[in-house]
């Protein structure tokens, strides 16, 4: 599993013209991106990763000040274009195997306390927010 994870001081995601999932800061928008070979125990694992990272001020984590998440699914995030012009998107995994990972990304941030959010699997999604800092990371699992 890949995520990319931004501190935010807000976040929204939008489809069709509704708002689906939204967060005010300090907070965390990640963007989980799943392969072929991931599993339940990867799910948990980056869950309990993104829980505890202390990116947020003050080198804190979502789990130290009850901060939102507002995690999005991105199959994107295991596109390669490296040759050529046109990017391939053979690693990442297709959506029955992905959706029911990034669920239980979801349901295992939420089991550990977390407050979130998400956006809508497979849907044409517009994504905004606030970057502090800028900070973002690269998590993978």
């Amino acid at each position: 599993m890949r995520a990319v994870a931004q501190r935010v001081s807000e976040a929204e995601v939008v489809v069709d013209g509704e708002r689906v999932g939204a967060i005010t800061g300090p907070g965390l928008c990640v963007l989980v991106g799943v392969t072929h070979d991931d599993t339940k125990e990867k799910a948990a694992a980056l869950a309990r990763k993104l829980w505890t990272l202390r990116i947020l001020p003050e080198e804190r984590s979502c789990s130290d000040v009850d901060s939102p998440l507002l995690v999005i699914s991105q199959f994107t995030l295991y596109g390669d274009a490296r040759k050529g012009r046109r990017p391939t998107w053979n690693a990442a995994a297709p959506g029955d195997l992905a959706e029911p990972l990034v669920d239980e990304v979801v349901a295992q941030l939420r089991a550990l306390g977390a407050t979130v959010e998400t956006g809508r699997f497979g849907a044409d999604m517009k994504v905004s927010l606030t970057n502090d800092g800028p900070f973002t990371m690269i998590v993978e699992m």
